[in-house]
């Protein structure tokens, strides 16, 4: 299989392009810039912005199948910028797949495009999409998603995962940015600590995209639809942080602040952010105190059923291999 992956130096990319090497598939990538890792694997690199219309075509030319990994991530910045990178971006994509008769589309999608801020218990892929969203990332990701879906056809296969929260060994965003905090002591418990929540080790997401793509064609029955991926494992939010912490060699989290507190703050904070833009991003916003006071865990009977999902590692094993990684990082 001819495989392109989008994002592929990122971290979740960067495990589904390892997977597909190791398996003996033809892979290369499309980013913004070089990645050593990837020159180490043998990975073919391909370098240009989502933006740009020629530069994408130019990079899916040639393969079996693209996953869509890339994206604009965060909770604060600019309108223009998430809808240029996540929706404009993942149309080119689609075109480039239609004019060279690409079969198959695996779309990175994100739980939070179902996300209205109140809590999410069991929920499926019934559940809607909200009429309003606190984070431009989970709008955009959410309009790119339906039009991936929506063009789905008899010349094009696509598909979406959600996988919630990813984390592992390696990880850019989640972990750094907690330990981080908490290293600083700017790390407060929002909520009372006991909403349930998904995560997705590294590993188990990448492997979902795999399965999705070794069954994804035109007519199958995953075709034009969505799926959440997870470690079915949900979860304390406060009691997994504390976990993670625990593996960097942190003090678990003590103090807190209510939620209704946490989001007052919050509002303010952004109107603060907006006027005054040099300021940076605020330090928390409303997308954020929602995510971290509400539950938010999903049914994985579709992705089970459908895709033939089962996670690989377990959360205790996911949670092993970091603490050996921050050990390795510290010697």
């Amino acid at each position: 299989m001819k495989a392109l992956v989008t994002g592929g130096g990122g971290f979740l990319g960067g495990e589904i392009l390892r997977l597909l090497h190791e398996r003996g598939d033809n892979v290369r990538t499309f980013s913004r810039s070089g990645h050593s890792a990837l020159d180490a694997l043998g990975v073919e690199q391909v370098h240009g912005d989502l933006a740009d219309a020629d530069a994408v075509s130019a990079a899916v030319h040639g393969s079996d199948i693209v996953f869509h990994v890339a994206a604009k991530t965060g909770v604060w910045g600019r309108w223009a910028d998430y809808y240029t990178a996540n929706v404009v971006g993942t149309r080119n994509v689609v075109a480039a797949c239609r004019k060279h008769g690409i079969p198959r589309l695996v779309f990175t999608s994100s739980p939070s495009v179902t996300f209205a801020g109140k809590d999410q218990n069991g929920v499926n892929e019934a559940e809607p999409y909200p009429a309003k969203y606190l984070a431009h990332y989970s709008h955009t990701k959410a309009l790119a998603e339906q039009e991936v879906l929506a063009v789905s056809g008899r010349e094009l296969a696509t598909v979406a995962l959600r996988p919630h929260l990813i984390w592992g060994p390696g990880d850019p965003n989640l972990i750094p940015q907690l330990v981080a905090r908490a290293r600083a002591g700017r790390l407060r418990r929002i909520g009372n600590g006991r909403n349930l929540v998904d995560t997705t080790y590294v590993e188990n997401a990448a492997i979902a995209h795999v399965q999705a793509a070794d069954r994804l064609s035109p007519g199958s029955p995953i075709a034009g639809r969505a799926y959440f991926v997870s470690q079915g494992d949900p979860q304390p939010l406060w009691d997994f942080a504390n976990r993670i912490l625990g593996c960097a060699g942190l003090s678990p989290v003590i103090r807190g602040v209510s939620a209704p507190l946490a989001y007052t703050a919050a509002v303010a904070l952004e109107g603060v952010h907006r006027l005054l833009p040099f300021f940076g991003d605020p330090p928390i916003t409303r997308f954020v105190v929602r995510q971290l006071s509400t539950a938010h865990w999903f049914d994985l009977t579709a992705a089970e059923r459908d895709l033939g999902y089962v996670p690989k590692v377990s959360t205790d094993e996911g949670l092993r291999r970091v603490a050996e990684w921050f050990k390795r990082s510290q010697s």
